[in-house]
């Protein structure tokens, strides 16, 4: 009996010891599988923090400054008319008629890459009437339609221009009737427009005018004119 007894108690000890062990077992696989379950709620977490933050707003490109479009101005300046007055067989005289003008302009543009095209138009009243011959003599109003072309440097237009002009004549000799007619002929020209806004420029500009020749009163009359002129525009 005292035998068996002790081999019952054996088996009960290592019984025990096996439970133990797997009772230890056990319990590790469960903290294992806690740490496994605690970090990826971490990285889940911190996932969703980075999902979260808004990406930084994009700042809008600001539009860059073109000539294409519209616009209109007023413009002033001087002109330098030369008058070559001739009867046949009795002989020609030459005589300036310089003065002052102002009036208007307008036109529209287009612009590709640096090149700029357009058609611009410009009506004015001159003061450059004088007396020659016994009469007064000049011209009361000048107009062109013309083409351009320039180059642009960002706000700064550089342009060379040509087409039609015309003006008018006239003669008023004392006890007769004002006697006027109408010049027309080409002109060319360049200038540069520079704008200080979006909007706003300003204008320099050279042009040649050659009106062509008229009879007026038997007195056949050749005119031709420098313009050197200002002006303030607004584009759209």
């Amino acid at each position: 009996m005292p035998f068996l007894l002790q081999l019952f108690v054996e088996a009960t000890l290592i019984t025990a010891r096996q439970f133990s062990n797997r009772l230890e077992v056990t319990e590790m696989k469960i903290t294992l599988a806690a740490i496994l379950l605690a970090l990826a709620g971490t990285t889940a977490s911190a996932a969703d923090i980075v999902q979260d933050i808004p990406a930084a707003p994009v700042a809008a490109a600001a539009p860059s400054f073109t000539w294409t479009g519209a616009y209109f101005g007023i413009d002033g300046g001087a002109g330098f008319l030369n008058g070559d007055f001739s009867v046949s067989g009795v002989g020609s005289e030459s005589e300036d008629f310089n003065g002052g003008l102002f009036g208007a302009f307008a036109g529209y543009n287009f612009q590709f890459d640096s090149i700029v095209v357009g058609i611009d138009g410009n009506f004015e009243h001159n003061w450059n009437d004088k007396d020659f011959l016994g009469a007064s003599i000049g011209t009361d109003w000048s107009g062109a339609v013309r083409g351009r072309v320039g180059y642009a440097f960002d706000h700064a237009l550089f342009y060379g221009a040509a087409g039609w002009t015309a003006t008018r004549g006239f003669v008023d000799v004392p006890g007769f009737d004002k006697e006027t007619e109408t010049f027309n002929g080409y002109t060319v020209g360049a200038g540069v427009d520079y704008s200080f806004t979006n909007n706003i420029f300003v204008r320099g500009e050279y042009r040649y005018n050659d009106y062509g020749d008229k009879d007026i009163l038997g007195v056949n009359v050749d005119l031709d004119q420098h313009v050197v002129k200002i002006g303030l525009g607004v584009k759209f």
